[in-house]
């Protein structure tokens, strides 16, 4: 059985898994109570952050290596486009960009914005990230003029790495996408697999309705 340990980010991980329709079940990381009382995760991922994956012996950490690994170890699946496929270069740029680019810019301005003393909440690392996570959202606009997803005409992994990247920043970032990634997110969000993840991912789910509740 493969194990998830821990939503956040392993949102995107179960999502995946959802839409591969493969076996699994999410164990719970609560990193509010602190990952030091929960030795059963740090025997798992010493670095004590989530997500983390076990698949028989395997074991690994990182969503988005997570998600290259089942599609790898489990598929094929359309989900991941073959190397000599034209849409294989956009799915790779955008599924690591989703990550690397923004989701991880974005969290240097959230936890800055948050956890931050009043007088550095908008200190200079934080508003670079600010200015990096919208550097590379200009990438995802201009992709998402010419096609529906980001890796052409069909939805792929990538949109499941972006698509938690920009609600991310909406929800915890409190940032307004524009009107062609807002529809974008409307369409990777109306899918089954998506509404049957946030139904397993309860904690996602009450934050995003909390964040909704909020924005009104």
């Amino acid at each position: 059985m493969i194990t998830v340990f821990g939503e956040g980010r392993g949102f995107r991980v179960v999502w995946l898994l959802e839409e591969m329709g493969l076996p699994y079940r999410l164990r719970p990381v609560d990193l509010l109570v602190g990952v030091e009382n929960d030795p059963v995760f740090l025997a798992i991922n010493p670095a004590g952050f989530i997500p983390a994956l076990q698949d028989g012996d395997v074991t690994l950490v990182e969503s988005i290596a997570i998600m290259e690994y089942l599609m790898a170890r489990h598929g094929p699946t359309p989900l991941a486009p073959e190397p000599r496929d034209p849409a294989f270069a956009a799915y790779q740029q955008f599924l690591h960009l989703g990550e690397a680019g923004l989701a991880a810019s974005m969290y240097f301005v959230v936890v800055s914005r948050n956890l931050a003393p009043e007088a550095e909440r908008r200190n200079w690392g934080a508003r670079k990230a600010l200015e990096v996570f919208e550097s590379r959202l200009g990438l995802v606009t201009r992709q998402l003029a010419s096609s529906p997803y980001l890796a052409g005409e069909a939805f792929t992994a990538a949109d499941i790495s972006v698509t938690y990247a920009l609600e991310f920043a909406q929800r915890a970032g409190g940032y307004s996408l524009g009107g062609v990634e807002q529809a974008y997110v409307a369409r990777t969000t109306g899918r089954d697999a998506y509404r049957r993840a946030m139904d397993v991912c309860q904690a996602t789910k009450a934050w995003a309705e909390a964040a909704k509740a909020a924005a009104r």
